[in-house]
């Protein structure tokens, strides 16, 4: 990939350094293609894993990569265990309310239904979603029936065995097992929630927040993200 940083992008990143750390440790799930996504030799692998490396390298940060269970990725950003969450985590009042975002890296994806028909009655259905997310709060603040479940792989699993009558996700997410396995369906109805996905710091790590800000930008300036977002195909472009 051409890195066409512009002079004033490079007084950004100037500006915005005095991380302290030697190694800026970036946490994801790994379990939410083509998001991120752990391949066939064990690696981290995706869409943010091909962004994070490149923000790190244009930001002249020395990174390395951290998998933490979705349920507990904000508490374990806040304690330490790594120093910034990059992990299709949209951006809302509620969560900067206890960590910081950077600008959003994606627009807002449409959260789509997935189920094993198209006759689902929404209002009268059980609907999966994964717990602590945009989607599950938009299902209990419907006044739905939500069931949760720790993982995204569980609230498929949940529509297939009879546990749910459907599963609100991304639409990046839940279309590829639409189009790949015969007996789910995409429901043609769509919801917009969210403020778009951003990397997730803590409110202490300011100057971070900047040098990531500035990274983003420059892909941003350069075109570079929204290449990056076409060829993973997880959300609209700017």
């Amino acid at each position: 990939m051409k890195r066409l940083i512009a002079t004033a992008a490079v007084l950004a990143f100037s500006a915005g350094m005095g991380w302290a750390e030697e190694t800026v440790r970036l946490g994801t799930e790994g379990a939410y293609p083509p998001w991120n996504f752990i391949n066939d030799a064990g690696e981290i692998d995706g869409f943010e894993r091909e962004l994070g490396d490149e923000l790190c390298e244009r930001a002249d940060l020395d990174c390395e990569w951290v998998t933490n269970d979705w349920d507990s990725i904000i508490p374990n950003l806040v304690s330490g265990n790594y120093d910034v969450i990059i992990a299709g985590m949209s951006i809302t009042g509620e969560r900067d309310e206890v960590i910081d975002f950077t600008q959003n890296y994606t627009p807002p994806d449409p959260s789509s239904y997935l189920a094993l028909s198209k006759d689902v009655n929404l209002d009268e259905a059980v609907v999966a979603a994964q717990a602590n997310t945009i989607q599950a709060n938009f299902i209990a603040e419907k006044g739905w029936t939500l069931v949760e479940y720790a993982t995204p792989e569980e609230t498929i699993a949940a529509v297939r065995n009879g546990e749910a009558d459907a599963v609100l996700a991304d639409h990046s997410f839940l279309a590829p097992i639409a189009d790949e396995e015969g007996d789910l369906v995409l429901l043609d109805r769509q919801e917009r929630i969210g403020g778009g996905v951003g990397l997730g710091v803590r409110e202490s790590d300011e100057e971070l927040k900047k040098t990531l800000d500035a990274a983003i930008q420059s892909m941003k300036d350069d075109g570079s993200l929204n290449e990056l977002i076409k060829k993973w195909d997880v959300a609209t472009t700017f």
